[in-house]
C-alpha cells in the first residue's frame, strides 16, 4: 500500500546504518563521574544531522548543570497534528571491558547485528525517527518536533526543569516515545504498561572499626553477615516480594512461556525462577528487588577480620498503581524493621520513579498498528515493561490532552544496559518504516 515509502527507506538504509554507527562512537556515558562534554559532543552532532536534514529552529535545550536535549522542529500542514519524537542519546557505563567481544564504542556489524553501547538503547531511535522523516522527502504529512534527551540513563533529572524553561517553545498533540522494543526480532510491539522504580542505598555497620575474627568471632558479628541477612529478608521462600503493601495483580492476555524467559535472559542449567504466578504479571504487574551492587573486601583482599560496615544498591520495580514515594518508604522502614543484632543501618541515597499505564484506545495506537501490520507482516503485541521509564508519567503530567505511545527496534536479544549491547539491522528497517506509514496514515484522518 506504501511502497514509495518501503522504496524510500530501504534505499536510505546504508545511510541509516552509517548514522547510528556513527553516534555510537561517541561515549555520551551520562552516569555520575564520566566526562560530560563527551555528551554534549554528542549533542552538538545531532543538532548538526537535524540541520542536514531541512529541520527548523534547531539547537540546544539546557539549564545550568545538566546535559543538553536536542531540539528541531518541522511544522505541521494546514490541520495536520503535530508528534514530539523522543529518543535519548546518553548511554549506560560500558561495564566489564573482558565481557565485550569488540570496543563498545567501536560499533562492529556481525550476522545481521550492529554491536556497541547505544545501538539499541537508544541510539537507534534517534535513527529511527529521523529516517521516517526523511521517507518522505520535503512532503511530511505531519508537524514534528524532535527532542533527544542527554540524561534518560541518569534519571532524567534535568527533564522537567527543561521542559518548563521551554513551555513556549514545546508544543505536542502526540508523543512517540521511541525507547521501547519489539516483543522478538522481527516482532513489533507497543507498551500498555511500566513498573516503577523505588531504590536505596544503604550501609550496615556493626564496629566502630575492624577487629581479629579469632579474637571476637562467634560473639560480635560482622557486618557482612548482618547485611546478608538483612537483604534475605527481601523475599519470601518463593522469591516473592516481601514487603507489606505493595500492590500486585495479575496481567491478563498474553502467555510468556518459561522456555522463552529462560533463552532470553541466558538462565543457566536448573536455574529455579522465582515469584508465583504467571510470568508476564511477574515481569510487567507485581514488585520485584534486585540487589544491584555490594560494597565489601575483595576476595583477594581479605584478612582475618570482622568487617566493620558493608554498603549495598537495592532496587525495586513497582507495579502500575502504585505510589512510588509511598513504595520507597515501604521499603526503608522493612530495612529498619529487618535489620539484625541491633546494627546500625543508614541511607545515603534513594530514589523513586513512577509507574505508567498507556492508554491504547486512540488515533496514534490505531495508526502505528496499522503501520506495524506493514512494515512487518504481524500483528503488534501489546505488552507490558518490566523496566521504568519514569520521565512518561513527567510527560503525561505536562502535556495531559497528548496520547503517548511507546515503540522501539530493540528486541530481547539486544542486551541493553548489559556488555555486547546489539541491534538488529533489519528491525531498524522496519521500525523506520512502520513510523513513515503511521505518519501518512495520521495526516490523512
Amino acid at each position: 500500500m506504501h511502497d514509495d515509502l518501503r522504496s524510500a527507506v530501504a534505499a536510505d538504509m546504508p545511510r541509516l546504518k552509517q548514522t547510528l554507527a556513527d553516534l555510537v562512537r561517541f561515549p555520551s556515558v551520562s552516569a555520575p563521574g564520566f566526562d560530560k562534554e563527551e555528551v554534549r559532543k554528542a549533542a552538538d552532532h545531532i543538532v548538526g544531522l537535524l540541520d542536514e536534514a531541512g529541520f527548523d529552529n534547531t539547537q540546544l535545550l539546557e539549564i545550568p548543570g545538566g546535559n543538553p536535549a536536542v531540539f528541531g522542529e518541522i511544522a505541521a500542514p494546514d490541520g495536520a497534528p503535530t508528534l514530539l519524537l523522543y529518543a535519548h542519546y546518553d548511554v549506560q557505563p560500558p561495564g566489564p571491558s573482558d565481557e565485550w567481544e569488540t570496543d563498545p564504542f567501536e560499533p562492529v556489524e556481525r550476522n545481521g547485528r550492529l554491536y556497541g553501547r547505544g545501538t539499541s538503547d537508544d541510539k537507534v531511535g534517534v535513527v529511527m525517527h529521523l529516517g521516517a522523516v526523511a521517507a518522505h522527502g520535503g512532503d511530511l504529512p505531519v508537524g514534528v518536533q524532535m527532542f533527544f534527551e542527554g540524561e534518560e540513563e541518569a534519571g532524567s533529572e534535568s527533564l522537567e526543569a527543561i521542559l518548563e524553561k521551554y513551555a513556549d517553545l514545546i508544543k505536542a498533540e502526540a508523543i512517540v516515545i521511541g525507547d521501547g522494543g519489539n516483543w522478538a526480532v522481527g516482532v513489533p510491539a507497543y507498551l500498555k504498561s511500566l513498573r516503577g522504580l523505588a531504590a536505596v542505598k544503604l550501609e550496615v555497620r556493626t564496629l566502630d572499626s575492624a577487629v581479629h575474627s579469632g579474637s571476637y568471632g562467634g560473639v560480635v558479628p560482622d557486618a557482612l553477615m548482618a547485611l546478608s541477612r538483612l537483604l534475605a529478608s527481601l523475599h519470601d521462600d518463593d522469591g516473592n516480594v516481601a514487603i507489606p503493601g505493595i500492590i500486585s495483580e495479575e496481567f491478563e492476555g498474553i502467555d510468556f512461556p518459561e522456555e522463552q524467559v529462560r533463552a532470553e535472559a541466558g538462565a543457566i542449567e536448573g536455574l529455579e525462577l522465582i515469584g508465583t504466578g504467571s510470568i508476564p504479571s511477574r515481569i510487567w504487574s507485581r514488585p520485584s528487588i534486585s540487589v544491584l551492587a555490594i560494597d565489601a573486601p575483595a576476595t583477594d583482599e581479605a584478612i582475618n577480620q570482622l568487617v566493620p560496615s558493608a554498603r549495598a544498591k537495592v532496587s525495586m520495580r513497582i507495579p502500575p498503581g502504585q505510589d512510588a514515594a509511598e513504595a520507597l518508604q515501604a521499603l526503608k522502614d522493612h530495612l529498619i524493621a529487618n535489620v539484625p543484632w541491633g546494627t546500625e543501618i543508614s541511607f545515603f541515597y534513594e530514589e523513586s520513579g513512577e509507574a505508567s499505564v498507556l492508554d491504547s484506545e486512540n488515533d496514534v495506537v490505531e495508526a502505528w498498528t496499522e503501520a506495524f501490520k506493514e512494515a512487518y507482516g504481524k500483528e503488534p503485541v501489546q505488552m507490558g515493561s518490566g523496566g521504568s521509564i519514569p520521565f512518561i508519567a513527567t510527560l503525561a503530567e505536562r502535556y495531559p490532552e497528548a496520547p503517548i505511545l511507546v515503540v522501539g527496534c530493540s528486541d530481547p536479544t539486544s542486551y541493553y544496559h548489559a556488555p555486547n549491547e546489539s541491534q538488529e539491522i533489519a528491525d531498524i528497517e522496519r521500525g523506520t518504516l512502520s513510523e513513515a506509514i503511521a505518519f501518512r496514515l495520521l495526516g490523512t484522518r
